[in-house]
């Protein structure tokens, strides 16, 4: 991954909205990388920040009560794009945002029904991105409107195209929404929670199709989901987020054998376990509930529902600092002064070593 250069490197990104009680940090300070055909997680209980993150990537926020604070969202050239340049998409005008979104970094919404105009076939609302990024002719257009949806696996395409979104079912809505987020073939696909309100099948599917469309587009995916499972199964990399702050980040098998950060193990050790008898006990749970933004307790934000909480953890805020030892990936890292299993983190260490 280090050797690669991403396709979107998002950089000290903070946001923050304007309540009737003060201004609240809803993303604090974040960073991440996104290569091209690879899948990145962002997982967290509700309300830790994963959507503002991306609506503030697309810059889709409304500005009357939000605001950037700081950050960056550098989207660079692609393969298959090189004639575009490298933009910072926090600071691009309104205009050039408006040819960016769709064309280059779509996204998928979480409720379809809500998503799609209802009074609009769902053929015109893919033409309709078609219409502002292309410059086919309507034959064109409407060759590509029944390719994509055969792409996402609607049967009977031509007839569908002319169909209105009442008349889908909520699987193949959100075919729909994928199918117009793909049609330009952007460079990122951001998809929060796409798989939300669909039955366990439709779910399988969705992610299937999604996953085959990264290996055969090399299309970047930026997965928003509070499913550990869903991770698991179609994810690269992942980075956990808490209370509007990243706690951990790596791959999927560093995160899955050996999570560092409490929050995470504890969100890992929720799971339902294939073949683990419970006897009648109920599943872990995580005492507390996520601290409001507005009265963040001192030092660690996770102290309060912590297991491991030590004085050091109330008193002294922990920073994100990269894992060391055998076998750790560049871009590892965890947010905690002592992580948990073997991990090693240099700031940590040295700071525990002064202390003795």
């Amino acid at each position: 991954m280090a050797e690669r250069q991403p396709i979107l490197q998002v950089r000290n990104l903070s946001t923050c909205f304007r309540t009737d009680r003060g201004v609240v940090t809803a993303v604090d300070d974040v960073s991440f990388d996104v290569y091209s055909g690879e899948t990145l997680g962002i997982v967290g209980e509700s309300g830790c920040g994963k959507t503002v993150t991306s609506k503030s990537i697309m810059r889709l926020l409304p500005e009357r009560t939000s605001f950037l604070k700081q950050g960056s969202s550098m989207l660079l050239r692609s393969a298959h794009r090189p004639q575009e340049p490298a933009m910072d998409l926090a600071t691009a005008e309104e205009r050039v945002m408006r040819q960016v979104r769709g064309a280059r970094v779509a996204m998928i919404f979480q409720e379809p029904m809500t998503s799609l105009n209802p009074v609009f076939t769902v053929g015109w609302q893919i033409d309709e991105a078609l219409r502002y990024h292309t410059d086919l002719d309507a034959a064109g257009r409407r060759k590509r409107v029944i390719e994509m949806l055969k792409l996402v696996e609607i049967p009977n395409a031509e007839k569908r195209a002319d169909e209105y979104p009442h008349q889908l079912s909520g699987g193949m809505r959100q075919r729909v929404m994928i199918a117009i987020a793909l049609c330009c073939e952007p460079d990122v696909l951001i998809a929060d929670e796409p798989t939300t309100a669909l039955d366990v099948t439709i779910q399988a599917q969705i992610l299937k199709l999604m996953d085959d469309l990264r290996r055969r587009l090399s299309t970047a995916i930026v997965l928003i989901t509070h499913n550990l499972g869903v991770v698991a199964q179609v994810c690269d990399r992942v980075m956990v987020m808490y209370a509007g702050r990243v706690v951990e980040q790596g791959t999927v098998h560093e995160i899955f054998r050996s999570a560092a950060h409490p929050y995470t193990a504890a969100l890992l050790g929720s799971i339902p376990k294939a073949g683990r008898k419970e006897h009648g006990r109920r599943l872990p749970i995580i005492p507390g509930i996520v601290p409001g933004l507005l009265e963040l307790p001192s030092g660690c934000r996770f102290a309060d529902r912590c297991t491991y909480k030590q004085a050091r953890c109330t008193a002294e805020e922990p920073k994100l600092d990269a894992v060391t030892g055998p076998g750790a990936a560049p871009d590892r890292a965890v947010r905690c002064h002592y992580p948990l299993g073997a991990a090693a983190v240099a700031s940590a260490s040295s700071s525990a070593s002064a202390a003795r």
